[in-house]
């Protein structure tokens, strides 16, 4: 009987105060929904960092004009040098069959791009990618041949730059989020409370105790954080249906950014859960405690 009363009450706390909790469960979604979307970028921001710079490259492109015995000369120079791993020379059609392949989901794209306007050049593994300006050095722009030398170290440092601030920034807001819905439930549970006074005085007048008289108000709290955090759940798997896997298919088919595995999303769920129920539960008892004699 002492469950089912319980357990009334939190269904009768939730009905009273239905505009107030569901406000406080909206705030709490979102906030956890901004977390796990955080969170999802920073798995995201660790798979492209094992892709990307096991594989970075000095890429020496080549002048219009070039000449054999120029070519030949770049080759040799990095046939000898100690800080290349390895090379492979890509011509203009090899690099617009690249192109295209990269480029597949866009067709429009590659139809206004000419076969001849890549150039040719140079794809240099290096053994220390580190070491870029020693190749840079060897090989100036503008001279023998020489067009442009260009490192991919320094765009995927500034792509992860952009990619690390987006998460820090989506986790600020998660945050602010988070305090909002924190002072939403305190405020609920207080006008809670002092809505059904006059039932608790009587119960501690009989006996209850305070653990007793103030676990429905941490049932409420919790519930609704664990409805919150449903929420937000449901918005991360229809932001993989509906986003990632549509408008972003193009790149993730070309392996230009990873895939959200389902298996991300269910990994951090727990996490989200957790978070709503815990932090909604721990701000209801502080309430209670603080402000609230019950």
């Amino acid at each position: 009987m002492r469950v089912n009363f319980v357990l009334s009450e939190v269904a009768a706390g939730l009905r009273r105060n239905l505009t107030m909790t569901v406000a406080m469960i909206l705030t709490t979604g979102i906030s956890l929904g901004l977390m796990g979307t955080g969170l999802l970028i920073a798995n995201m921001i660790g798979d492209m960092r094992e892709i990307y710079y096991d594989k970075i490259q000095v890429s020496i492109y080549l002048a219009d004009g070039i000449t054999d015995p120029q070519r030949d000369s770049i080759a040799a120079q990095l046939e000898s040098s100690p800080e290349v791993k390895d090379y492979v020379y890509e011509s203009k059609a090899d690099a617009y069959q690249r192109f295209t392949q990269q480029f597949q989901e866009q067709p429009a794209l590659i139809a206004n791009t000419p076969e001849d306007a890549l150039p040719e050049s140079f794809r240099v593994e290096l053994v220390n990618p580190q070491r870029y300006p020693v190749i840079a050095e060897q090989f100036p722009n503008g001279q023998n041949g020489v067009d442009e030398v260009r490192d991919e170290g320094d765009f995927l440092d500034r792509l992860f730059s952009l990619l690390n601030g987006a998460r820090n920034g989506t986790i600020a807001v998660a945050l602010v989020q988070a305090l909002a819905a924190l002072l939403l439930i305190s405020n609920t549970i207080q006008l809670a409370a002092f809505n059904r006074r006059n039932e608790t005085n009587i119960m501690r007048l009989v006996g209850a105790s305070r653990w007793y008289t103030q676990l429905p108000f941490i049932l409420e709290a919790a519930l609704a954080g664990l409805i919150g955090a449903l929420l937000a759940i449901g918005g991360l798997v229809l932001t993989k249906v509906l986003f990632v896997d549509k408008t972003l298919a193009g790149p993730i088919k070309a392996g230009i950014i990873p895939p959200v595995d389902w298996s991300a999303i269910i990994a951090i769920s727990p996490i989200i859960a957790a978070a709503g129920v815990g932090l909604a539960a721990v701000a209801a008892y502080v309430t209670l405690r603080l402000y609230v004699r019950l």
